[in-house]
């Protein structure tokens, strides 16, 4: 028995317009905050940065395969791993689909990690990925940008994240970073988030979210508490039995 105050259909559609008022006003409000990110200053990017793919060494300038934009993810996979972290595999999980959408607004997408590409190629086989993703092995990449930590900060040297000090509990640690290419090759930073922030892409949070039983995970987000790599869950009735009855 579910255990939920209930009440009339009038009823319901009185709080449900007062709750839809706060929600014009989140929706409104995030515009607002979209256009103040799109007004931040941007930063020169000088540094040559080099990266392993899997056809050989590539540029950060050749990531961004054509198009004006760039979003780098930056996917946690220590170099000693043998499979990549089970939150950015769930984030990364709805990144194929929107990839042609992005590309329309002539945008390129791209994960970055530490693992070498061989480790990558593996991982990105198993779960059926096929987004760009590289290796910054050897490249300060990762560093310059705030998501990957020496043993020496892991330890309690000076390290930064989210914008703050931090002693960082592991090497890696995830985040997004959005560059800008001008028609002169020059390279720009202009905006980078972490931690939650990285929640903008997961559509199945917001799923989640419009269901009465919500994320069901602990206070702040623990989404370790549930999520695996989507090849370890129980396997699952392939497709809808409503939709294969009425295409009988």
């Amino acid at each position: 028995m579910l255990d939920h105050p209930t009440t009339s259909r009038e009823a319901w559609l009185e709080a449900r317009r007062a709750l839809l008022a706060e929600e014009k006003a989140l929706t409104h409000a995030r515009d607002a905050l979209a256009a103040k990110r799109r007004a931040l200053p941007w930063v020169k990017v000088d540094k040559a940065y080099a990266f392993e793919s899997p056809d050989g060494p590539v540029s950060l300038s050749d990531l961004f395969r054509g198009k004006r934009q760039l979003i780098v993810y930056h996917f946690m996979f220590s170099p000693e791993w043998e499979t990549g972290c089970t939150g950015c595999s769930f984030l990364s999980d709805h990144v194929d689909a929107i990839v042609p959408h992005l590309e329309q607004k002539d945008v390129a997408y791209a994960a970055v990690s530490r693992a070498p590409i061989g480790k990558l190629e593996a991982f990105r086989r198993r779960m059926g990925w096929s987004f760009c993703w590289v290796s910054s092995a050897g490249s300060d990449f990762n560093y310059d940008f705030n998501v990957s930590f020496t043993p020496e900060q892991v330890a309690g040297a000076p390290a930064t994240y989210n914008f703050a000090p931090i002693q960082p509990p592991i090497e890696d640690l995830p985040g997004v970073s959005v560059f800008i290419k001008g028609d002169d090759g020059q390279i720009f930073h202009t905006y980078s988030q972490f931690a939650r922030g990285g929640e903008e892409l997961l559509a199945t949070y917001r799923l989640l979210d419009m269901l009465p039983l919500g994320r069901q995970e602990n206070e702040g987000g623990n989404l370790g508490g549930w999520v695996k790599l989507h090849d370890l869950y129980e396997a699952q009735p392939a497709g809808c039995p409503a939709c294969a009855a009425a295409a009988e």
